[in-house]
């Protein structure tokens, strides 16, 4: 009998295809580098890739990027690692953030919310005046190009300020979240020795105050580089001995200089969640970042002047850089500084409704939370603007599309879902949102422009339809300049380039359809490989965590001495819920029938909790390690796990095994 074909979950009407930004750039760019001017997405697309130079060129072009000297070529040496974009030309990636000032100073640039869910707005002449006051003022302080400038800051304006005032000055960004302890923090900055750190005496979260002042303290003592603190009172508290006022430093009426800087010059530093080890300090580019992220937001996101963009992140993670980026479109962004659930579980919602969201961005565990909550964002609350629900930090189960699509369409809403997957590695997506495309449940729409995406089976064939690993086999932009502290690129080659030379393999189980849509499977360093077949996590997740009574759940599969393999379920159950036999023959029989009998676990273990990295990604390796046997210290660091405790849990499980 033949495989039904899918059908779509949804598809784009002519009138948002005809209006989508890249309609216009697909036209325009059949007009003047020889695109495809029909064949849709995939035509483009192939074309993209066929012809890298000339499309980043084209990229340039269309959103006007400003050169300050002309570049020699759009590629140099196009090898990986090592890639080197637009040799020769100099720009500023702050100078393209700040540049919708200039035609819409009274408007907003940034609304802010914390857990009251009033926004409040800064202007784009307001937002540009601090920038230029505060870039002043860290050229007194001696910064200089290069230097680094460090942020222990919430998602609040003044963060976005001092990023865009550090880039401005042609020094190096890099941030992380107040709630990330001094260890973790240490663990980050000292490797890059920032000269200054904005910091705040603390944050609120939750409905509750969370005092800092002793950890910023710490900070202080640890970093002996610094010469400058920054006291931003978020708390009211005054400012320690020795720092200095954010107040002062942003009050001066300086429109700001913007030093024109290498394509390649730093812009920022962004950290892997470090769980086993020092996290990896992962350089990115003023120019590959400006690039990308015109690409990224200006045509697949569909972003300009009268969106308004909303994602949920803190500035521990990638997603807040590239919630930044949004300024690059001329859209107003939408901070949102306290708990993802408070006062209740539908928070995110109330933000969306009262900022006007047009794409509101959050988890596919948020997505399910609200599921299990019953939560009827349509129905409760005023989504109207509402264009795109996007999705990232791990794969949108299929029941969360179909969720989230019902939600809306009750309403009479037409949703667009974006499922999207990138990584901090690029600050970037490498698949998802396509707004002329089709989406299909559980898949993401496509490849990104520009983004040689394909499956290969370990023997380095490209698959179709079949599960490979994630591979770019042409350079991105945004890819990293370098790790810091790697001077021979050793580090940074291991961690990419080891399987398939000169080829990018970030680490995921996918299959690219003959459709052209992809599926995520989960991490291809934790695969579960059972008699030879390779299954994906995030497939047994999916299914297990439909069951009322399962909070989440961790899948684990380990090689045995005697060759044998155990593959046990974790489950953290719902309050009230217990793991009794009629519950466990549930869970086996949803897993046997939705997968298959090979996906059934071998055993069923009841935990208190799942431990996650700093930016919420359930972690399974150092788990695996400790179950096989690996002490704690040497399995995960300590600092990037967001509750130890569970950690003993699975050490003492191992012991006891053992």
């Amino acid at each position: 009998m033949p495989t039904a074909v899918p059908q779509p979950l949804w598809r784009p009407d002519p009138q948002r295809i005809a209006q989508a930004r890249i309609t216009s750039f697909q036209s325009w760019a059949a007009e003047h580098h020889g695109a495809p001017a029909d064949g849709g997405y995939p035509a483009l697309h192939r074309w993209s890739v066929d012809h890298l130079d000339t499309f980043w060129k084209a990229v340039t072009e269309f959103f006007d990027v400003r050169f300050s000297t002309p570049y020699a070529r759009v590629l140099g040496d196009r090898a990986m690692p090592g890639a080197e974009w637009f040799p020769g030309a100099r720009l500023n990636y702050a100078e393209h953030a700040l540049r919708a000032a200039a035609t819409r100073a009274d408007e907003p640039a940034l609304l802010y919310v914390d857990e009251t869910h009033e926004p409040s707005p800064v202007t784009w002449a307001e937002l540009r005046r601090q920038v230029g006051s505060l870039a002043a003022e860290l050229r007194g302080l001696g910064v200089r190009p290069g230097d680094r400038v460090s942020g222990y800051l919430p998602n609040i304006p003044q963060a976005v300020v001092a990023l865009l005032a550090t880039a401005a000055v042609g020094a190096v960004w890099t941030s992380c979240a107040p709630d990330f302890g001094a260890r973790s923090v240490l663990d980050r900055f000292q490797q890059v020795e920032p000269v200054v750190l904005f910091t705040v005496d603390g944050y609120r979260y939750g409905g509750r105050q969370h005092d800092r002042r002793e950890i910023v303290a710490e900070l202080r003592r640890e970093l002996p580089t610094l010469r400058a603190v920054v006291h931003i009172p978020l708390l009211d508290t005054p400012a320690p001995e020795g720092a200095l006022e954010w107040a002062a430093l942003t009050s001066a009426e300086a429109e700001p200089e913007f030093e024109q800087v290498p394509f390649d010059h730093p812009l920022w530093v962004l950290y892997s969640s470090g769980t086993t080890g020092l996290p990896k300090a992962i350089v990115q580019s003023q120019g590959g970042i400006l690039v990308e992220h015109l690409k990224q937001l200006g045509l697949h996101c569909d972003l300009g002047p009268a969106d308004r963009f909303f994602w949920y992140t803190s500035t521990g993670w990638m997603m807040w850089n590239f919630l930044v980026s949004g300024l690059l479109t001329g859209t107003t962004i939408v901070l949102y500084d306290g708990s993802p659930g408070y006062p209740d579980t539908g928070a995110q919602w109330r933000v969306a409704e009262r900022t006007g969201a047009t794409l509101y961005g959050t988890s596919a565990a948020y997505v399910m939370a609200c599921r299990k909550a019953g939560v009827h964002p349509s129905r409760d609350y005023d989504l109207s603007r509402v264009k795109c629900v996007a999705t990232t930090g791990s794969p949108l189960p299929p029941d969360g599309f179909r969720w989230l699509h019902d939600e809306f369409a009750a309403s009479g809403a037409d949703l667009w879902i974006a499922s999207v997957s990138g990584g901090t590695d690029v600050c970037s997506c490498f698949a998802g949102a396509v707004p002329t495309l089709p989406v299909y449940t559980g898949e993401l729409q496509a490849p990104g422009l520009g983004t040689d995406l394909q499956a290969w089976d370990p023997a380095g064939n490209p698959v179709i339809d079949e599960v490979g690993e994630l591979v770019v086999a042409n350079p991105m932009p945004s890819m990293p300049i370098s790790f810091w502290n790697d001077p021979d690129g050793s580090r940074y080659h291991e961690s990419y380039f080891d399987t398939y030379p000169g080829v990018w393999r970030h680490g995921d189980w996918i299959t690219v359809t003959a459709r052209g849509s992809v599926i995520i499977h989960g991490r291809s360093d934790s695969t579960l490989n059972r008699q030879g077949v390779r299954m994906g996590s995030a497939d047994i997740y999916e299914v297990v965590e439909r069951l009322p009574e399962i909070r989440e759940s961790l899948v684990i599969g380990i090689e045995q001495p005697d060759g044998g393999y155990w593959m046990p379920l974790f489950v953290h159950l719902a309050p009230g819920a217990v793991l009794d036999e009629a519950l466990l023959n549930r869970i086996k029989q949803a897993i046997r029938e939705q997968l298959s009998p090979r996906h059934v676990p071998d055993e069923i273990i009841e935990v208190p909790g799942v431990p996650h990295t700093l930016t919420g990604k359930r972690i399974e390796v150092p788990v695996k390690r400790l179950l096989q046997g690996t002490p704690l210290e040497k399995a995960v660091n300590p600092g990037s796990i967001d509750n130890l405790d569970l950690l003993s849990y699975f050490e003492d499980l191992a012991r006891k095994r053992a």
